[in-house]
């Protein structure tokens, strides 16, 4: 087995973590402060090539595999949730259904723009009462004279309400059989388009400078040429969306356990208590020891589901697990990190007080902890 990163994807590391470190670094507790959206910061993303890492050029992408974009996330996550959750919910919940989906009209039509940090995607995927179970939607979708006629709501979409959002990707019920099945059906759904109003959500514990929104349909009417896919394949290309997603916010635990521990190290190395460094006492060098270690497996997994995916083989498992593992060590690490810092882990002139509250998110988007447990249960036959 060959643990060595390219040449290419080690480069690929060093320039974001150079643009995370120079550009969001400074100014990470500001806009968390303001629960600001940095427009500034996502072009830059953007012309630093970002955007559609893994899409072929044709379509505006670097033509990149999968673990080049994932150590892109992890390494702005090691920074800043939010400009990873941006990141991270563009490139696979926006672009990859229609990557992967859509016709090929509609990639020459969307995709350009998508890869260049001027324009962003959102994935209408969980509404009030449809978390968890997917199938719960009760957005509906009727074809009705060559249109859509969609009715419903989503909530909690990210890169929904921004002003460079241009649109969504939305599941919707197209049919209910005699026996209660539901028929699903992805639809695009452009930026105004009437009858179709998005709502930015406020007062959120992480993420603050992240976009999440509320989106509403009401008699809103789209071309049925904006049908994602095929009709009544719906489901399938939304929980598809979510294997490559589970990627990414692996990615993102990963990411925020790095950061929260070499916050904590650093402070450790800093901090003097009884005469001397307190990570020179076993009880915290342990815990930085035992942080260090559940990092390193950590990335391990999620490298090895990234392998699996870009050599063509089954991956849902391991980006499952990966998505569980990486999620529950950021919790584990922040945790322990606010710790090392004592009271002054709990203020928010210190980023780890930051970090604390971005990993929370981790064990709930893209399907909880408990699901990914259903999910790994399922394929070891359970």
């Amino acid at each position: 087995m060959n643990f060595e990163l390219t040449e290419e994807q080690n480069m690929i590391r060093e320039t974001v973590r150079d643009f995370a470190e120079r550009e969001i670094k400074p100014i990470a507790k500001e806009l968390d402060e303001k629960a600001e959206f940095s427009y500034d910061l996502t072009r830059k993303m953007g012309e630093l090539g970002l955007f559609g890492m893994y899409l072929p050029e044709k379509y505006g992408g670097q033509d990149l595999d999968t673990l080049s974009y994932i150590i892109a996330v992890e390494e702005l996550a090691r920074v800043d949730g939010s400009q990873a959750a941006t990141l991270a919910a563009h490139n696979s919940l926006g672009i990859g259904p229609l990557y992967y989906y859509g016709t090929e009209e509609q990639k020459m039509k969307y995709l350009p723009q998508l890869c260049t940090g001027e324009a962003l995607w959102g994935f209408g995927l969980t509404e009030p009462n449809a978390g968890s179970d997917s199938r719960g939607t009760k957005t509906t979708a009727v074809l009705e004279n060559g249109e859509w006629l969609i009715n419903g709501s989503k909530i909690f979409i990210t890169n929904g309400s921004a002003d460079i959002s241009i649109g969504s990707t939305v599941q919707t019920v197209t049919k209910v059989f005699e026996n209660g099945k539901k028929e699903f059906t992805t639809i695009i759904v452009d930026k105004g388009t009437p009858g179709f109003k998005r709502v930015s959500m406020h007062g959120k514990m992480m993420w603050r400078a992240s976009d999440t929104a509320e989106l509403y349909f009401d008699d809103c009417r789209v071309p049925e040429e904006h049908l994602l896919g095929k009709v009544g394949k719906g489901s399938h290309i939304m929980l598809s969306t979510l294997d490559n997603g589970r990627l990414s916010i692996a990615a993102m635990g990963l990411g925020c356990a790095q950061g929260a521990f070499e916050l904590a190290l650093q402070y450790s190395q800093e901090r003097k208590q009884f005469g001397k460094p307190i990570c020179k006492f076993q009880v915290n060098a342990f815990k930085l020891a035992d942080m260090a270690t559940k990092i390193e497996l950590a990335r391990n997994l999620l490298y090895k589901a990234c392998w699996l995916k870009d050599n063509d083989k089954p991956f849902a498992k391991e980006a499952a697990m990966s998505k569980l593992y990486c999620s529950e060590i950021a919790r584990e690490v922040a945790d322990e990190a606010v710790q090392l810092h004592g009271g002054y882990g709990l203020m928010k002139d210190y980023d780890i007080e930051r970090f604390y509250r971005d990993q929370r998110l981790l064990q709930i988007g893209e399907g909880t902890s408990e699901i990914q447990r259903l999910v790994i249960s399922r394929y070891i036959g359970c």
